[in-house]
């Protein structure tokens, strides 16, 4: 945590977001439209939530935005990359998350903000291809074209920094290789074309090395490295990640952490997705899938933790199936049938129907990450931000450290981590007869 003051916020913030598809456009139309005065920025921590100071009889609650000097909505800007060369409000009409009536409003803003070619290989997303993309002998060559696209917004939006946020489709399964070792090793993978190395880790690369905070919205294998993870140490930026939690995952790290509260067994967990937006066709693919499948999976053993209570969830059958079903475009439809079991082992089932939409969820997701990282960057802070776990489905953390899942743990580690940079106590819950924070 920091020892000197956070460095004031000044002049404008860029946000950078690879992928400018249905959650991209649909952050830069609501943080637009929050602007314009015609919405709430429903769904955001940073805008909306407050935080308790102090002791709880001393009443004070004001709004995180207001004890943390984040960066205002309006000195936002925005720029990123995607293989179509359609302008964020022909993306946002091609992606249908928002309503024509919603969204017309802001086309003299969003039809502003055009893709930079995107650094991309149709090795990594098989079932998504596009005329706008980057042309170069080496994978090195494209990162030095992002650096150099990176230098280039900053400077046409007048920014004094700026952050980034992977909003682009699943890549395929990948694990971490030799050439993740160290720097050297590396670069050698860049200069050769290494196919450990994935166009996403170019984009988070070409972050660092700009200085850039970085988090990771999709379960890829990307900044979360260790070649990665150290030079993110050794030039002072934060990084974050990976895959939003939105939908059913949300529900999972909501709801697994109450059984085991009360100490009821689970026997089985079956998920289930359909969507039709273009995850939904990029997951089709059996490699992509695989790394969605693996950050949706794993959710389950570290909140119930199997190897403590054996007899409640050793034997836990977890399955997870997505499917594309075009018809439904953003608005996905997660369904998950539990099978409990309470006193004396007697069976109980729980469904849950969850009709959700998947971009209006991870939106505010985008805005709070990119304001949290611009202020963990002011505030000093450098590698991996465990404290925004709260965000994903697979939260990336320290060699040695055991992600956290279950949410509410996640969601008073967040709120503790903003006490300490705004100069107060974090809250333990204690009794005021035993803590005067308490």
């Amino acid at each position: 945590m920091p020892d000197t003051p956070i460095a004031a916020h000044d002049g404008t913030l860029l946000v950078l977001t690879p992928g400018m598809g249905a959650v991209s456009t649909t952050f830069m139309a609501g943080v637009e439209a929050v602007r314009r005065g015609s919405a709430q920025p429903t769904g955001s921590l940073s805008q909306l939530q407050t935080i308790r100071l102090g002791a709880r009889s001393e009443g004070r609650n004001p709004l995180i935005k207001d004890v943390v000097p984040l960066a205002p909505l309006d000195d936002l800007a925005f720029a990123g990359w995607d293989v179509f060369a359609d302008d964020a409000y022909e993306a946002a009409r091609r992606a249908a998350v928002l309503d024509e009536r919603d969204l017309e409003p802001l086309r003299d803003f969003l039809s502003t903000i055009t893709p930079m070619p995107a650094a991309f290989d149709q090795e990594y997303v098989k079932r998504l291809d596009g005329p706008n993309v980057k042309s170069a002998a080496s994978k090195m060559d494209l990162a030095e074209a992002l650096r150099d696209d990176i230098r280039s917004a900053i400077a046409a939006s007048g920014a004094t920094r700026a952050v980034m946020v992977w909003c682009g489709s699943t890549e395929i399964y990948l694990q971490p290789a030799d050439c993740h070792r160290d720097m050297a090793a590396f670069e050698r993978g860049l200069k050769e074309n290494d196919p450990a190395i994935a166009p996403s880790q170019l984009y988070a690369y070409a972050a660092i090395m700009e200085g850039v905070a970085y988090a990771n919205g999709a379960p890829n294998l990307s900044a979360d490295v260790p070649v990665l993870e150290q030079l993110a140490l050794e030039r002072g930026v934060p990084i974050c990640g990976k895959d939003f939690k939105t939908g059913q995952t949300l529900m999972k790290t909501a709801i697994a952490p109450a059984f085991k509260a009360r100490m009821l067994g689970v026997a089985g967990w079956y998920s289930t997705n359909i969507l039709g937006n273009r995850d939904g066709e990029v997951l089709d693919d059996p490699d992509s899938f695989k790394a969605k499948e693996v950050t949706k999976s794993s959710v389950l053993d570290a909140i119930l933790e199997p190897d403590s209570y054996p007899d409640l969830y050793a034997d836990l059958y977890h399955k997870v199936r997505i499917n594309y079903y075009p018809p439904r475009g953003d608005a996905k439809e997660g369904w998950d049938n539990i099978d409990i079991f309470g006193w004396l082992g007697y069976p109980m089932q729980i469904k849950l129907d969850f009709l959700c939409r998947d971009s209006i969820l991870a939106a505010p997701i985008v805005l709070d990450l990119a304001l949290f990282l611009d202020l963990a960057a002011r505030a000093g802070q450098s590698g991996l931000q465990e404290w925004l776990s709260f965000y994903f489905k697979s939260p990336t953390t320290k060699v040695g450290h055991i992600p956290e899942h279950d949410l509410f743990i996640q969601h008073l580690r967040l709120k503790n981590t903003l006490r300490v940079f705004a100069g107060e106590t974090p809250v333990t819950h204690l009794s005021e007869d035993f803590d005067e924070a308490g």
